[in-house]
C-alpha cells in the first residue's frame, strides 16, 4: 500500500520541497513523472518549445489531476534540451547528441536513486526521443533496480484521421492535432495565417514502409518539405485541441494508477 501524503503538502512538484520534506513524502510506491520534451523547428506557425509545452503542461494537468484522485505521484522538472537532430538544418532547433543526452538520463535515474521512490515515468511530447528513452528505460532497470515506464504526451500518426483526413495519416509534426493542441494550451504562440499544407502524400502508397508501419525508415525533417512540418496544420482549432488535451489528462491519470500497482514478476 502507498504510504498517505499529506494534505499539506504545497504541491506535487518534487522540487517545491525541502531535501528532508521530499524524502519523508516519498514511499517506494510513489511515482514520478519526468517530462522529456525538445526545442526544434516546428514550421513558421508554431514556437520553439512546442514539444517541451504539450509534455511539460498534459503531465503537470495528469499529475494535480492524479494527485486529486489520491494517487501518490509527483512531478520533476521537464527536460527542454533533448534529440532533436532531424531537425537540425532550422535554425532555433537546439537539440543534444544521443550519447549526450543517454548519460543525461542515466545520471538522473542515478540521482532517483538515492530517493524513496523506486517507479519512474517518462512523459514524452518528442518523437525522436521515443527510441533512446525505451534503452533508457533498460539502463535504468539494470543498473539502479528503477521501476520504469515511458508513455507519451504526443499525438501518434493516424489516431485521428477522421479529423485531419487530409493527412493521410502522416500529419507528426506540426500538424493538425499538434497545433489545435498548442492553440489550446497557448493559443498566444500560434499564428495560423502562417499555416502551410506539408504531407508527403507518396508515403501513404506503401503497404509496409511508414512513419507508424512495420518497416520505418530513417529521416530529416526536410526530406518531405521545405517549411520542415509534417502534416497539415491549416485547419488546426482550438476546440479539437482541448478535446485531446482533456484525453491525453485522462489517459495519463489511468496509466498512472496502473504504474503505481504495476509488478513485472506479479509479487504485488
Amino acid at each position: 500500500m502507498s504510504s498517505p501524503v499529506s494534505s499539506s503538502l504545497p504541491s506535487r512538484k518534487l522540487v517545491e520541497l525541502s531535501g528532508p520534506a521530499a524524502a519523508a513524502a516519498l514511499s517506494p510506491d510513489s511515482v514520478l513523472v519526468l517530462p522529456t520534451g525538445a526545442i526544434e523547428h516546428h514550421g513558421p506557425h508554431l514556437p520553439l518549445m512546442t514539444d517541451f509545452l504539450l509534455a511539460d503542461s498534459i503531465a503537470n494537468a495528469a499529475v494535480d489531476a492524479a494527485a486529486a484522485d489520491g494517487q501518490d505521484v509527483w512531478i520533476l522538472p521537464a527536460l527542454a534540451y533533448t534529440k532533436s537532430d532531424e531537425h537540425h538544418w532550422a535554425p532555433g532547433t537546439m537539440w543534444l547528441s544521443w550519447d549526450t543526452l543517454m548519460r543525461t538520463v542515466v545520471d538522473l535515474g542515478n540521482s532517483i536513486a538515492a530517493m524513496p521512490a523506486r517507479k519512474l515515468v517518462f512523459f514524452n511530447g518528442h518523437g525522436g526521443n521515443l527510441a533512446l528513452l525505451q534503452v533508457a528505460c533498460r539502463e535504468l532497470r539494470r543498473l539502479y533496480g528503477l521501476e520504469t515506464f515511458l508513455m507519451g504526451a504526443s499525438v501518434p500518426a493516424g489516431a485521428h484521421d477522421d479529423d485531419a483526413p487530409e493527412e493521410f495519416g502522416l500529419g507528426i509534426h506540426g500538424g493538425h492535432a499538434e497545433t489545435s493542441l498548442v492553440m489550446h494550451v497557448r493559443p498566444d504562440l500560434v499564428d495560423l495565417s502562417l499555416a502551410e499544407r506539408s504531407v508527403p502524400e507518396h508515403l501513404a502508397g506503401y503497404e509496409h514502409i511508414g512513419f507508424k508501419k512495420r518497416v520505418t525508415f530513417g529521416w530529416l525533417s526536410n526530406d518531405f518539405g521545405t517549411n520542415g512540418t509534417v502534416g497539415d496544420p491549416t485547419r488546426a482549432n482550438a476546440a479539437y485541441g482541448a478535446q485531446l488535451f482533456e484525453n491525453a489528462v485522462a489517459e495519463a491519470v489511468a496509466a498512472f494508477a496502473e504504474v503505481a500497482r504495476f509488478s513485472a514478476d506479479g509479487s504485488r
